[in-house]
């Protein structure tokens, strides 16, 4: 078991890991005690999207970026693929969700004032890298932190589905009141709730303090959970006699990325610079990321991935002009051609199904020590209680439960 601290705030440049669930996580979450890639390629590759509303997952997360929040950043940085990873899981009539995800920041002084100190990082987006890259630059400085004033701007600026049988989430942590500012949180709680959305609350900072100052009422309107957490405690990871061997097949798994054009080319190096990230925070949970790598249907990349995107409806290799071929295939014949690129998704296909044991194994390992431990107040473990209970109401299940 391997615990990393907050660390110097500069030096955590790289990004390691932010969303999530833990596989073996099963608390009732009602009251959790402290617990610019500009270039793109001539070929136009379009991005995996599904019109199954119903099983999509949207999660909205809203963090405060004042200057007490050092803490609460650091862990969301290390553990979001440990809380994709916990998301993924999720499946409904027999098919995995879709899971899209938007960052937003507040409180804010670097920020606009007329825009209530609040910018939207990302909106929904599947595309985790980016995510990840986003999360790690940003930086605390200020500020006012209006709670109304944000979720107002997530509730009017992202694309959120009008069916109501998918999940759609927003998490907003913060340790200031929930009060403060001109827009009322009481009625864009409300608001959200009357669109189908649900809003969880969490509070850096003890529970009674987060109830006095409205945390929780604004969770009851919103029909939602509210949470606490230490931001400034060690995140624990647990270390398991697999994660050097699913570390290991990480390389091998990069080497099966075809890019198309420049654009694939700088995610190929946006992809390698997260992987470095995760592992600022150590083996662990590096492992964590390679193993969302490692599923198929989670981290897609047809935008700039032959293998990806030749998964995808109408894909064509004649149609990929030459120009946005990778060096070593411009010269290749049309059927050398259609031979690499099998061959490197059988290769992957291969790798993949290496990970998905390991992962498995690892799994169990986990839950074995887990419960030789005494809980933690982490953003990890709000985020994920009350994320699975809300997921089954929408007949979503997780895990053993499938």
């Amino acid at each position: 078991m391997k615990m990393i601290g907050t660390p110097n705030y500069s030096a955590c440049f790289l990004v390691a890991s932010l969303f999530f669930l833990s596989a073996c996580s099963g608390d009732s979450p009602a009251e959790i005690e402290t617990v610019s890639l500009e270039n793109t390629p001539e070929t136009k590759i379009q991005n995996h999207t599904s019109t199954a509303s119903k099983n999509t997952i949207k999660l909205a997360l809203l963090l405060d970026t004042s200057n007490s929040m050092d803490g609460l950043i650091e862990q969301a940085k290390s553990q979001l693929w440990k809380i994709v990873n916990a998301l993924s899981e999720a499946k409904k009539d027999g098919e995995y969700a879709n899971i899209e995800i938007a960052l937003y920041e507040y409180g804010n002084d670097n920020l606009v004032a007329r825009n209530g100190y609040v910018r939207q990082v990302l909106p929904f987006t599947s595309d985790l890298d980016t995510l990840s890259q986003e999360l790690f630059a940003l930086k605390t400085n200020g500020g006012e932190e209006y709670c109304g004033e944000v979720i107002a701007h997530s509730l009017d600026e992202l694309d959120w589905a009008k069916e109501r049988e998918g999940l759609q989430v927003i998490i907003i942590a913060g340790n200031e009141p929930f009060d403060q500012g001109e827009t009322s949180y009481q009625q864009v709680c409300k608001r959200a709730t009357m669109d189908g959305i649900f809003i969880n609350t969490i509070f850096c900072g003890d529970i009674t303090e987060g109830k006095e100052t409205s945390w929780k009422d604004g969770a009851d309107i919103a029909q939602g959970y509210y949470g606490n957490i230490d931001m400034n405690e060690a995140t624990v990871y647990i270390e398991t006699p697999y994660d050097k061997q699913i570390n290991l097949l990480n390389a091998s798994l990069n080497e099966t990325y075809i890019p198309i054009g420049t654009f694939g080319f700088n995610k190929v190096q946006a992809m390698t610079a997260q992987d470095e990230n995760a592992s600022y925070y150590g083996t662990a949970n590096s492992t964590e990321r390679v193993i969302v790598k490692g599923k198929k249907e989670l981290y897609k990349n047809s935008s700039w991935d032959l293998v990806d995107a030749s998964d995808e409806k109408d894909f064509d290799l004649k149609k990929i002009k030459t120009s946005d071929l990778p060096t070593a295939m411009q010269t290749m014949t049309q059927a050398e051609r259609e031979k690499y690129l099998a061959d490197k998704k059988n290769k992957r296909e291969e790798i993949q199904a290496k990970i998905k044991v390991l992962a498995d194994k690892r799994a169990k390992y986990i839950i074995e020590k887990q419960g030789e431990m005494d809980g933690n107040s982490s953003l990890e473990n709000a985020i994920i209680g009350a994320i699975k209970e809300q997921a089954r109401k929408k007949m979503f299940l997780f895990g053993d439960e499938v």
